[in-house]
């Protein structure tokens, strides 16, 4: 989320991927250009923090640069229930550094967000191609939606073809982190990484003024004074691809810190 961001993930990514030994790295990006979009110097600054695939959201084309940049890009996703003639791909089967194949799938929700097409259904479409420890080794969902109802309802509909699915667009930390029964890994809402001294991101004096008189204000402006990490840490199963374990990664200025130990 914004510079704060940006900045979290420069001062605290490289740490957590040696620390964590960790294989792959998604990172959601949609609001790294000034809270609003991505751009292809973000991209590549993600890339050479360690990012191995890059998610968004319904910000996806809020820089217009994106749009001719995700097209080279497939590392780089938009949902894939956007319309078929939107540029860029929505799933992205990607070499870990342990050299499996890991197959990283970005979603949108459609309760209280702008109409698409059904996100389960174009689940379904995908795992027609690609089957959990038979040609990919993991399958990890960014499922990016308002509703904790309907990103529940996603994860058991998918439990156990899938290795995992964090919600993301909230921008808030849920503490539901957990392997579901069949072995996918589920939390509603990874978090930001940016300020959480704000109000989701924007400057606090801004937004409680909107609040407060109902009128337009200063455009948004992310916060910008203090950085924190926030994920999850999926440990999966080398053999079938379920998930074994699910942690949250909190690490910063204003949340209570959390670091998983053993993996």
């Amino acid at each position: 989320m914004g510079r704060a961001g940006r900045e979290a993930l420069e001062k605290y990514l490289p740490k957590l991927k040696n620390d964590l030994r960790t294989d792959v790295i998604i990172i959601n990006g949609e609001n790294a250009a000034h809270g609003r979009g991505i751009t292809g110097k973000h991209c590549q600054q993600f890339y050479d923090l360690g990012a191995d695939c890059i998610t968004t959201g319904n910000h996806v084309w809020d820089q217009r640069e994106i749009i001719a940049y995700i097209a080279r890009d497939p590392k780089l996703l938009r949902p894939a229930n956007f319309p078929q003639n939107a540029p860029g791909q929505g799933a992205s089967l990607i070499t870990a550094q342990n050299g499996q194949k890991i197959l990283v799938v970005n979603l949108m929700a459609r309760l209280y967000m702008d109409p698409l097409d059904d996100p389960f259904q174009a689940m379904e479409n995908i795992l027609i191609d690609y089957k959990l420890g038979q040609n990919c080794d993991a399958i990890f969902v960014d499922f990016h939606g308002e509703a904790t109802s309907e990103k529940m309802a996603f994860a058991h509909a998918f439990d156990g073809r899938i290795s995992g699915t964090i919600g993301t667009h909230t921008h808030v930390p849920t503490a539901d982190a957990h392997v579901l029964p069949g072995g996918t890994a589920y939390m509603s809402d990874a978090g930001m990484t940016g300020d959480y001294d704000s109000v989701i991101g924007i400057r606090k004096d801004l937004s409680v003024q909107r609040f407060k008189t109902k009128m337009p204000g200063d455009h948004f402006i992310p916060a910008s004074e203090n950085m924190t990490l926030c994920g999850a840490l999926i440990v999966t199963d080398d053999n079938t691809g379920k998930a074994k374990q699910i942690a949250p990664v909190r690490v910063g200025d204003t949340l209570a810190n959390t670091i998983p130990t053993e993996i």
